[in-house]
């Protein structure tokens, strides 16, 4: 077999060989399509799916773990939600407006197909610094890549109908060359009215229901399992364009005949296209399919066999039909303005037989596209550079101006107010947002009205975070950070969190200290998930995360996004992010008398130019009795806000930039270490809440009860003021100019 012809279809020599030996015979060009999609990495995660057992799965209030569209968890005795994020990031890079746009639709239909209305949409973006726009040799400007990526989610998510609540986004010179684009969606259904990607009986018709389909986004699935390099601009034709008003009908199609128990069985087309939809059905449910791609509605005349099977034109669905039903369910897909075609049924052979004009183009045994991919377990090493990083001594940092080194922190584009991000959203839509974007979490009332009607008590706190800087720096320990601050997010808000969903991002898996990087960072997930009772019920994988230029291979830092998700008994719970009240006092619980560490800090990196230091281990134990204090608490705190990104100046001062109105602050932090490590440390577990001084003795015993730290260190103050004194240096800011810089600095860059 020509070389040539298995690396356009992803495939190495061994893997040929391994194919002709499972099937007894070499394939042809439609076959060896097949298992180029169904054997890629982003179908088969071919190097990360032994290190995907170590997390925990399993919770009372779990209902559906992975294995299928989304995971789903109960909130209440009648509801539940579904919820799932994917990587959308090669796509985005070589088309920023449709690549990003149609991972927002993708994601959407994962949660439908459970049996789930989707609510709401959340975001996470890896962008390269674009203060250094113009500077960079064979790599394209970030400004215009942002500008598409969000222009795009913008657009599907403002159309489709389905809000865009919160996200979070970095700017790191590491992602130029591959941005991250990472979509989540939530839904909500009726717990006892799930359903899943398969069929129930043999005999049943597959159905294949919405957009017509043409070229677009042929080896999609391969594209994404590949590294980017200068020939990237010729992968254009693999982005697959999206319509999202054509997805709103399916969505609203797809709950019809979902409530009125026409269909048995739904999967999305995603990657693979109808070759991935097909075989899933079968392999789910352990049957045969018999596919007739004559039957299928084209866009596009003269599209060969390969074409139909192979494309992933977006905006179609699979249903699983009973005979009877078939008629019914295509009158009303044909009602919404939908291509509705019965295409195929389920067989009792296990193998996927596909037709074309009465030719059979296809027969393979679906066990061996699906389940018998090769699963490799790749040289792993530690990297070279740890012993460089770790040797950093912050001791050594020279002395700077504190007003100086915040003023260059705030206003740096990853701490900077996102408003330019999301004002291009709709997140009002739905009229559901109780919390919107820029807080710890976003809030969502669990309330519907059109059919399927929803009517829960209950609220939904959401959480995005993923910090690529401290995994880079401690793989082990920057991976239970990441879920701890994810988690820590949701119970900020006075959530109970109940689970996760993660995106790992990560470079090339044939380098080993790449995959030194991931087992590591596995296995920290794994751990804090287990110690936090959060199992993770669902998510992807993206490697070949990769930029390859003539002269070096410059891989994303390894960056895991977690989405946790939490539940709050009603909406008038939720702690609000921000400051209430004049004369409220600032109070600090947790780690207050931590040394701290700027170690891997957003302060190291932009006011010294430095990504170095060890991420220290977090005491999860802690965690849990924030968590417990906070919840337990509820009514006596009147904002919480979490120290991360940009530290402890960047947490006190956030929560005075309300929409609503500035406040200003008198802060008064007693400490014997030096100032700047005291403000910019990330790594301390510390809430910054604010009460009334009538709750101070009250608070103050809950948390030496529980065993945790309580340092008062100033108040809410109307007047747009700073005066801060830390140890034993003294500044004073206009609030009202540090508000300005926050908020203005991104839009200045990216507008």
């Amino acid at each position: 077999m020509d070389e040539k012809i298995l690396s356009a279809h992803g495939l190495t020599l061994d893997e040929y060989k391994k194919i002709v030996e499972l099937i007894g015979r070499e394939p042809n060009e439609v076959e060896l399509g097949i298992f180029g999609a169904l054997w890629s990495e982003h179908c088969s995660y071919k190097s990360s799916k032994p290190f995907l057992k170590v997390f925990p799965t399993e919770a009372p209030w779990v209902i559906q773990g992975p294995g299928e569209n989304a995971g789903v968890v109960e909130i209440d005795d009648k509801y539940a939600v579904a919820f799932k994020i994917e990587s959308h990031n090669h796509p985005s890079y070589i088309e920023p407006f449709h690549g990003a746009a149609t991972g927002v639709g993708g994601i959407i239909r994962d949660i439908l197909s459970m049996g789930a209305r989707p609510v709401c949409a959340f975001d996470s973006l890896r962008f390269g610094d674009p203060r250094n726009d113009g500077k960079r040799k064979n790599i394209k400007d970030t400004k215009p890549i942002a500008q598409g990526i969000v222009k795009g989610i913008g657009f599907y998510g403002n159309c489709i109908g389905v809000p865009t609540i919160g996200g979070e986004v970095v700017f790191d010179e590491v992602y130029a060359g591959n941005p991250l684009v990472n979509a989540f969606c939530l839904g909500i259904l009726e717990k006892d009215k799930m359903f899943r990607a398969r069929a129930t009986k043999v005999g049943q018709k597959m159905v294949m229901v919405g957009s017509s389909t043409g070229r677009d986004g042929i080896h999609g699935a391969t594209m994404a399992s590949a590294e980017f390099s200068e020939e990237t601009e010729d992968k254009r034709p693999n982005v697959q364009i999206g319509d999202p008003f054509f997805g709103k009908r399916l969505v609203e199609c797809t709950l019809e005949v979902m409530q009125k128990g026409l269909i048995e069985g739904c999967q999305d087309f995603g990657a693979a296209g109808l070759a991935g939809s097909t075989s899933e059905f079968g392999s789910k449910s352990k049957m045969g399919v018999r596919v007739y791609l004559e039957n299928v509605p084209l866009r596009e005349e003269g599209m060969t066999p390969y074409e139909i099977l192979l494309s992933e034109s977006q905006e179609r669905m699979l249903y699983a039909v009973d005979e009877d039903k078939v008629e019914e369910v295509i009158k009303i897909a044909k009602s919404y303005g939908l291509e509705a075609a019965e295409i195929g049924e389920t067989t009792d052979t296990g193998r996927m037989e596909v037709f074309y004009q009465g030719e059979k183009v296809a027969d393979l045994p679906i066990s061996a596209i699906v389940d018998d991919a090769p699963v490799y377990n790749r040289p792993r090493k530690e990297p070279e550079y740890l012993k460089e990083t770790k040797s950093f001594n912050q001791e050594e940092l020279p002395q700077i101006d504190l007003k100086e080194a915040i003023r260059k922190v705030l206003s740096s584009p990853t701490i900077a107010k996102k408003e330019w991000v999301y004002r291009q959203y709709d997140h009002e839509v739905g009229i559901n947002t109780v919390v919107k974007p820029g807080s710890d979490s976003a809030i969502l009332r669990i309330k519907w009205a059109v059919k399927p009607e929803i009517n829960s008590e209950k609220a939904v706190a959401i959480s995005s975070d993923g910090n690529g800087r401290w995994v880079y720096l401690n793989p082990y320990e920057g991976g239970k950070r990441v879920v701890a601050e994810a988690v820590r997010n949701v119970y900020v808000s006075g959530a109970k969190p109940l689970a996760i969903t993660d995106c790992l991002n990560w470079g090339n898996p044939e380098n080993p200290e790449i995959m030194w990087q991931f087992e590591q960072a596995t296995k920290g997930m794994a751990d804090a998930c287990k110690e936090l009772n959060t199992p993770v019920i669902g998510g992807n994988v993206s490697l070949y995360n990769e930029t390859v230029l003539p002269d070096k291979r410059i891989n994303v830092y390894p960056t895991p996004i977690v989405v946790a998700v939490g539940v709050l008994d009603s909406p008038e719970e939720a702690i609000p992010s921000y400051y209430q009240k004049e004369d409220d006092v600032i109070v600090l619980i947790g780690e207050v008398d931590k040394e701290p560490t700027v170690n891997g800090s957003e302060y190291l990196k932009e006011v010294h130019g430095k990504v170095a230091g060890d991420v220290p281990p977090i005491n999860l134990e802690v965690e849990k009795k924030l968590s417990q204090f906070i919840r337990e608490n509820k009514k006596l705190i009147k904002s919480a806000h979490d120290v991360s990104d940009g530290g402890l100046i960047t947490a006190l001062l956030e929560p005075a930039f309300a929409d609503e109105k500035t406040f200003g602050l008198e802060l008064n932090i007693e400490t014997d270490y030096r100032p700047d490590f005291e403000l910019f440390d990330e790594m301390r577990s510390i809430i910054v809440i604010s009460t009334s001084e009538d709750n101070l003795k009250e608070l103050e015993d809950k948390a030496k009860k529980l065993g945790i730290g309580f340092k008062i260190v100033g108040k809410v103050k109307n007047e747009l003021k700073l005066t801060l004194k830390v140890g034993d240096t003294k500044i004073e800011e206009n609030l009202e100019e540090l508000r300005k810089l926050w908020e203005t600095s991104l839009k200045e860059i990216l507008d």
